[in-house]
């Protein structure tokens, strides 16, 4: 596991504006990571970053980006204005197109005088059975091996981490090195119906070295999302006190 704590992330994933920084200000004072996923961003437009960041609130940017590298690199430079934290690509792309997304991040930093955001990439959707991930790309490994070669090929572009479920933290940990960032979305506070299949609770999340646990409608669509939200991060952190 990194040296740092585990850290929340909270998927703002609505269809406008107005509900996710109605949600984001409720939260604002546990001091989650928020995430600004294709839907929130097609409504509303890069600018809902800029207002989330004027918050206080870390920005995850999850644009998936997959292009070749040159369209890649511009869209990681256009990234770069709206102050996100974090933004990502998939590793599906390859090992030029993530070198760009680096190069592009490092550059746009540099000429603007900013902390360059951490870039990211996705491994395998946790939507995904081993059947699906072999109908879908022609590829015979297991889930694991596919995030393991995906996240290393990650690591060799100079990219910071990768997105995978909770059961290939460890192997990509062992593979990357400790310090290589894992973030990992499916997680569920408890069971729940949806469309995410390679799930797990907070507390097995930690326990497998996981830097980042993205949460969402656990949280977007409990009663009581501060609550919700609050009960999260005491898990997380009674689990973390005893590692």
């Amino acid at each position: 596991m990194s040296s740092t704590q585990p850290r929340l992330i909270v998927a703002l994933d609505y269809a406008n504006a107005d509900a996710a920084i109605s949600l984001a200000a409720t939260l604002a004072p546990l001091r989650p990571w928020v995430k600004v996923g294709l839907e929130l961003l097609m409504h509303s437009g890069p600018h809902i970053v800029a207002e989330l960041c004027e918050m206080g609130l870390p920005v995850f940017l999850d644009g998936k980006f997959h292009d070749i590298p040159n369209t890649v690199a511009g869209a990681v430079r256009a990234s770069l204005a709206t102050g996100a934290a974090m933004l990502n690509v998939h590793a599906g792309g390859g090992l030029r197109m993530m070198q760009a997304a680096r190069e592009a991040a490092d550059a746009g930093a540099l000429a603007s005088a900013q902390a360059r955001p951490l870039v990211i990439a996705v491994t395998v959707l946790t939507s995904l059975t081993t059947e699906e991930l072999h109908a879908a790309t022609g590829c015979l490994r297991t889930l694991e091996e596919q995030a393991v070669a995906l996240a290393l090929l990650a690591k060799a572009a100079g990219l910071d981490g990768v997105v995978t479920s909770v059961n290939e933290v460890a192997a990509i940990k062992a593979a990357c090195g400790a310090e290589f960032l894992t973030i990992t979305p499916g997680i569920r506070p408890t069971s729940a119906d949806d469309d995410q299949r390679r799930v797990a609770t907070p507390t097995a999340a930690v326990r497998a070295g996981a830097d980042f646990l993205v949460v969402g409608r656990p949280i977007t669509q409990a009663p009581d999302p501060y609550a919700a939200c609050a009960a999260v991060l005491r898990e997380m952190e009674s689990v973390s006190s005893k590692q």
